[in-house]
């Protein structure tokens, strides 16, 4: 079966079937911008977001036991995020990259049903998935917990009170023994 060309696939609403019997591929670019819940996780101060570069592949593979082909889409992904660092509170760029499989199934019912025992990633044929939302998922997924620089750009002020901070003229406490020194004189 020959690929349709690269317009007729609609990464907003692919027909996974038929993507993966056509065997195929699409690359493309996209602003991360356009991806509003990763949008909100970089960091305000940045001046550009730029754009995440993706490519995926689908590809019909033979069920279990006789069962028919399913289809399978293969989905890798590289953007670079501006977050901010929880050390200084700056921008830090950080490299996210995806690289996952997944299979689909008939429906959401199937794909619940299944989830708990698959290896694999399952998306449900029906409704027609978005590319886009599963890219930001998946995007999102590869977010590091704790953002940090490897050396921040600006010297840290520490404030009295945080580990490793000596205080000049520690306060002075008053010794609890005092009254039992009292008592046994």
């Amino acid at each position: 079966m020959k690929t349709p060309p690269k317009s007729a696939w609609n990464p907003d609403r692919l027909d996974a079937r038929a993507f993966a019997q056509a065997q195929g591929h699409l690359t493309l670019d996209t602003p991360l911008s356009r991806l509003p819940r990763l949008r909100d996780e970089a960091d305000g101060d940045a001046p550009s977001l730029g754009s995440v570069h993706w490519e995926t592949d689908a590809e019909m593979r033979p069920g279990a036991t006789g069962a028919a082909p399913s289809p399978w889409l293969h989905l890798t992904a590289r953007a670079s995020l501006p977050l901010t660092c929880q050390r200084c509170l700056g921008p830090v760029d950080t490299p996210l990259e995806v690289d996952r499989w997944f299979r689909f199934v008939a429906d959401e019912a199937t794909a619940e049903a299944q989830d708990d025992d698959a290896e694999e990633d399952l998306l449900a044929l029906e409704p027609r998935p978005s590319l886009y939302e599963v890219l930001e998922d998946e995007l999102l997924m590869a977010l590091p917990l704790v953002p940090l620089h490897g050396t921040c750009p600006v010297d840290l002020v520490h404030k009295a009170g945080d580990p490793g901070v000596a205080d000049d003229d520690p306060p002075q406490r008053k010794n609890p023994f005092a009254a039992l020194e009292q008592l046994k004189k």
